[in-house]
């Protein structure tokens, strides 16, 4: 196997059981929450092989939470073109809140639950402990919240010059 082949067998062969979540991405996902209070937030999650995080045991662990372009969010939903979201390999599940605190997912939340294995609803006040996994049937699924490092060039960093740019 070549270069290119070690690299990639990680990501496309790796164990579709979702492990964890990382500590770094549900705090990201609670902190965005509760700053689009009183409104919904809503985001992808991206995952990566458990494997390439240090730890030994296969499966995936989402690591990363990014938010939905072009979303339109009111206290009592959130809208988005799926069409505008990556579609890429790390790719495995949404996650949103819920203002009024209802952890359990609606009937428009189980619409969208259709791409992705896991979608976590977080809901107000925005605590460590107010956040639930359910899969794409709407059930819940448990979820352990992992101390992990992840790599610094893993995560997107960009200000509102490099968008610009992009756009010119």
């Amino acid at each position: 196997m070549g270069l290119l082949g070690s690299l990639l067998k990680p990501k496309l062969f790796r164990s579709s059981e979702i492990i964890g979540i990382a500590d770094d991405a549900l705090q990201l996902a609670l902190q965005a929450s509760e700053d689009s209070h009183p409104n919904e937030y809503m985001g992808q999650l991206r995952g990566q092989d458990a494997r390439t995080l240090g730890l030994d045991r296969e499966g995936t662990v989402i690591t990363d939470v990014l938010l939905a372009p072009g979303t339109k969010t009111n206290p009592t939903s959130a809208e988005f073109k799926p069409t505008y979201m990556p579609n890429d390999l790390e790719s495995v599940g949404s996650v949103h809140s819920h203002p009024n605190g209802v952890l359990r997912p609606s009937d428009a939340d189980l619409a969208t639950f259709t791409r992705g294995r896991v979608h976590v609803i977080v809901g107000a006040p925005y605590r460590r402990s107010d956040w639930r996994a359910f899969d794409r049937e709407g059930k819940p699924t448990d979820l352990d919240v992992l101390s992990v490092d992840i790599p610094d060039e893993q995560f997107f960093d960009f200000t509102q010059a490099d968008i610009d740019r992009e756009l010119r």
